[in-house]
């Protein structure tokens, strides 16, 4: 990833699945900083990052947008954003069904296999319980 406009749609798409169940908390917001940061977002710049995603998340009307730049990232990145999801669906120890079936057209668009998908979540979900 390299130029903040990257950044941005990939926040939107985090911000949009943060606000999927309508309670989006400031641990969700820390999750996505980090989540930027390990994708190699500058520091000084993430606020404005998240404020402009938040924009971008609020004018869209399809997730497609915000899974184009994370289908064409290296599979290392993909695979922190997908982890990144799933500690947001479950920093409220829940998923609720919209959650889930965000997640299942999400792997689909990021071709990304079930089975891997699926082995995400649990490793999210052991490391959550710890």
């Amino acid at each position: 990833m390299s130029d903040d406009k990257s950044y941005s749609n990939i926040a939107a798409l985090l911000i949009h699945v943060a606000k999927i169940d309508e309670n989006y908390e400031d641990k969700e917001k820390e999750i996505i900083k980090k989540t930027l940061i390990e994708l190699g977002a500058e520091s000084s710049k993430i606020d404005k990052l998240i404020s402009d995603a938040s924009v971008i998340e609020e004018n869209s009307n399809q997730i497609l947008n915000f899974t184009r730049e994370v289908k064409n990232a290296p599979e290392s990145d993909k695979i922190r954003v997908i982890e990144s999801l799933w500690k947001i669906i479950y920093s409220d120890d829940n998923a609720d069904m919209y959650e889930t079936n965000l997640m299942r057209r999400l792997a689909g668009l990021l071709y990304i296999d079930a089975k891997i998908m699926g082995d995400l979540k649990e490793k999210i979900k052991q490391e959550l319980k710890k």
